[in-house]
């Protein structure tokens, strides 16, 4: 699993009432505040943060935006 680092892009991957956050919405980590725990920023399509909070990395998975190493040639890249 990938490390979770400062401006990785996560999910939260459960519901965090009292921040009026649900599972699988998307932030960015602004800060780490110790081991394991990061400030994590939410914010709307237009850039306006709505929610600031502190997460440990048990509750957020780390996403990524492009294709993982492999050994080989992806399976969608060959020709038939």
């Amino acid at each position: 699993m990938a490390e979770i680092e400062l401006l990785s892009v996560v999910a939260v991957l459960e519901d965090v009432p009292h921040k009026g956050l649900i599972r699988g919405q998307v932030g960015t980590v602004v800060e780490t505040l110790g081991l394991g725990v990061y400030e994590v920023e939410f914010s709307d399509d237009s850039g306006q943060a709505y929610a600031l909070t502190a997460l440990r990395a048990s509750q957020l998975m780390r996403l990524h935006h492009q294709p993982a190493e492999q050994t080989g040639p992806s399976p969608m890249l060959q020709e038939t």
